[in-house]
Parts: C-alpha cells; sequence; structure tokens
C-alpha cells in the first residue's frame, strides 16, 4: 500500500509521521504495542486518524463487509445485574418476557435477512447460561434453517460448558458470540454476578469446540479511552477476528441511565483504533449505532467493516433496507463468502 498521504499543513508534519509509522509497522506485520496506540490517539488529529484507519481497512479487507442479524431467542428475567440491560431482573424496567422465540418467527426472520445479502443469523438468549431444555428446542430451529437457507449459524446463550459448546456445533453452530462488555480493569464497575474471566473461560471453551468466536463490548458506560483500548488489546490477545461494538443505550431504570451519551467523535475514535489494533479483525458495528442519526455511515469510513442489521435485543435498530442502501452507497461488497456446509 503506498503510505498514507496528506498535504503537509497547518503544522501537522509530526501527526503524519506518527500515523504514517503505525500504518507501515501494521502492514509489515508487527502489532501495535499499548503505548504506541495510546500515543497514536493522542498526538493524531482526529479526521487523518479516521481515514487512515479506513485506508487500513481497504487494505486488508477490501470492500467486504460482513453482515450478520440476531433473534432474541429466550427474553427478559436474567439473574444477572450487567447495569446496561433491560432484561435483568435486578431492576425495574418493562422489557417481553419469553422462555422461547417461536420456530417461525425465528426463521421467517433468517429467511427475510438472508433475501437482503446477510450472511450470519444468531440466536441470542437472556440468562447466565442456556438451559437444556432450551438447547433442544433451539436445536430444531438451527436444523431447519440448515436445510433450508444458506446462512452461517451462530449463537450467543452466556456462559459454557464443554458439553453445551459441543452440542451447539453438532447443530451447526459456527460461530459463539460472548461479549467481554470491557476492559477486565473496568467489568467490576459493570456486573457482579459473574466475572470477566468466566466470560474469557467461555471463548476459550468455545474455541477449543472448533468454534469461531465473535467478541467485543460496549461503549460509553463510564470507562476511560484507555480502558476501551485495553479491551481492544483484551481482544486481539484472544485471537477474536470479529469484534461487535456496541454504543451504550442508555435504559430507563438501570443504573446507567443517565450516562452522558458519547459524542460521534469519541464513537469514530474508538472505531478507528479497534483498527489499528486489530486490523485482521471484522470491526462490528452493532447496538446503538442509530444513536449517530445520520452521522453513523461515518463508522464504515473510520475502518468498521462488518454490522449487525435490524433490530438487537431490547433497543430498535435501523431498517433494514435502508441500511443495505447505505452500505451499497459506500461502495461495500455485500456478497459474502457464503456458507460452508461441510
Amino acid at each position: 500500500m503506498a503510505v498514507f498521504i496528506v498535504a503537509l499543513k497547518h503544522n501537522i508534519v509530526g501527526e503524519i509521521l506518527v500515523i504514517n509509522k503505525a500504518l507501515q509497522q501494521i502492514l509489515s506485520g508487527k502489532n501495535l504495542e499499548f503505548d504506541q496506540a495510546l500515543a497514536l490517539v493522542q498526538q493524531s488529529d482526529p479526521t487523518q486518524l479516521f481515514q487512515a484507519a479506513d485506508e487500513l481497512r481497504l487494505n486488508l479487507h477490501k470492500n467486504r463487509l460482513d453482515l450478520c442479524s440476531i433473534v432474541n431467542a429466550k427474553s427478559g428475567k436474567c439473574s444477572e445485574d450487567c447495569k446496561f440491560c433491560a432484561q435483568s431482573s435486578h431492576y425495574n424496567v418493562e422489557v417481553a418476557s419469553y422462555e422461547a422465540v417461536d420456530r417461525e418467527k425465528a426463521i421467517s426472520l433468517a429467511r427475510e435477512n438472508e433475501q437482503h445479502g446477510v450472511q450470519r443469523f444468531s440466536l441470542v438468549t437472556a440468562g447466565k447460561t442456556v438451559s437444556d431444555k432450551n438447547l433442544l428446542e433451539f436445536s430444531c430451529i438451527y436444523q431447519q434453517l440448515q436445510h433450508e437457507t444458506n446462512l452461517s449459524l451462530c449463537a450467543s446463550m452466556g456462559l459454557l460448558t464443554r458439553e453445551k459448546a459441543r452440542q451447539l456445533k453438532d447443530m451447526g453452530v459456527s460461530r459463539y458470540h460472548c461479549n467481554l462488555e470491557t476492559a477486565r480493569s473496568y467489568f467490576p464497575e459493570v456486573c457482579s454476578t459473574h466475572t470477566w474471566g468466566e466470560k474469557v473461560a467461555t471463548i476459550r471453551i468455545a474455541q477449543d469446540a472448533g468454534l469461531e468466536v465473535c467478541s467485543g463490548g460496549i461503549i460509553g458506560m463510564g470507562e476511560s479511552l484507555a480502558q476501551r483500548l485495553e479491551l481492544a488489546f483484551e481482544l486481539r490477545e484472544l485471537g477474536i477476528l470479529s469484534i461487535p461494538l456496541n454504543i451504550l443505550t442508555p435504559i430507563k431504570d438501570t443504573p446507567f441511565a443517565g450516562l452522558k451519551p458519547l459524542s460521534v467523535g469519541e464513537v469514530l475514535t474508538c472505531v478507528a483504533m479497534f483498527r489499528f489494533i486489530n486490523p485482521n479483525a471484522i470491526i462490528r458495528l452493532a447496538g446503538g449505532r442509530n444513536l449517530l442519526g445520520d452521522q453513523q455511515h461515518r463508522c464504515f469510513t473510520s475502518g468498521a467493516n462488518g454490522s449487525i442489521v435490524g433490530n438487537y435485543l431490547t433497543t430498535i435498530g435501523n431498517n433494514l433496507t435502508e441500511d443495505i442502501a447505505m452500505f451499497q452507497s459506500l461502495g461495500f461488497d455485500l456478497s459474502g463468502d457464503g456458507k460452508s456446509k461441510e
């Protein structure tokens, strides 16, 4: 790749050199260290940083965009006390509760997404872990999706045992999702009913079972910029190649209800730095991007190359047709690689 070039004016020569050095180091196969990443974000002009991150994305991933969608397969009455979540039974939030999604509803949603070019579909459950009963019910949905669609199948079902991971793989699931949520140093401020270490254990169990892993977090929960970078490095250390970034949607009657939303610039900086720290990963915009309004497209010109589309769990997403039109207008290839039915 040609060295990232911008006009040398307004005393920005030093900033450009910092960015160019980081780009050249990454493209030569060497990862950034934490101090380098912190200096990069502190010493760079934001616009130049965003442009450089997108140049890195284009060089390593071309214009491919990885799209996935989810369905809330088990909703509400969660035993965990995650301070951002409407589904927690610890908070008095009105949210739909049900034990298992209707199979035909899930199948219909999956088909609709596939028709729009979405490549992956996931069943997501509330709760610390999925029950054996629910797992049996969901196996019927996965079986039908395998027979009737070309979607790659994913699951997000809390903490795993080795047996449950094996069962999911046998059902045709190829990727497991388990967000770290935030940096290890900040996790106790977010949840007390399970630990960051338990999440890491689940990620390793999934990997050992032959499942790919999707793991990211939520920004805007009161963590520092340095802690956002910590999360990016922790994910790199775990070998995660699909990283969803959620933007906190403050929900009334949850402990994080009063937090000030992040600015567009703060979000774009996070997207760009996750690209620099995890150059080979899919940086996937997820819940909360609609909070950016007509500026959300800028995430996809600042290093992001993936997205969750449609509605999320307890928040409303963007219109699927409008999302697809936006991605196409940005020049992304939505064809995907298809699903391997081994």
